[in-house]
């Protein structure tokens, strides 16, 4: 299995080019070479992610859909060595446990949709501004 491999910090740091790209995420290691150009915040977000070294915490604040966590599961190629327990928990339990903590804890929406509300809401004014004046 894929997650009886174990990788060393070292050794996961010497994949951070386009066609050798891993990312780790709570403690698990995916390989998203793959992946890079259908990634749909871009490429650059996984080359930052993979020098980092650990993506866990730009993973979780991005709001990644339980589509996209399935789709990483994928990837998955080992265990970050030194991986305590607390970071083999699995992204969809995680997802659960942060939906469980009630009403007010909501995940945040993409920051690119809450740029383009206000232009939306200039074209729908311009738009309807426009059909009223010529009728």
């Amino acid at each position: 299995m894929a997650e009886d491999k174990v990788f060393s910090r070292s050794e996961v740091s010497l994949h951070t080019s386009k066609k050798d790209c891993w990312i780790v995420i709570h403690g698990k290691v995916y390989d998203v070479s793959n992946f890079i150009e259908d990634h749909p915040g871009g490429e650059e977000a996984l080359y930052d992610a993979a020098a980092k070294g650990d993506a866990t915490v730009d993973f979780e604040e991005v709001g990644h859909s339980s589509t996209a966590i399935a789709m990483l599961t994928s990837y998955l190629i080992g265990t970050l060595e030194g991986a305590g327990a607390g970071s083999s928990k699995t992204l969809e339990g995680n997802k659960l446990e942060k939906i469980g903590r009630g009403a007010g804890d909501k995940e945040k929406p993409s920051s690119a949709f809450i740029k383009l509300i206000p232009f939306l809401a200039i074209i729908v004014a311009f738009a309807a501004w426009f059909y009223l004046n010529k009728v």
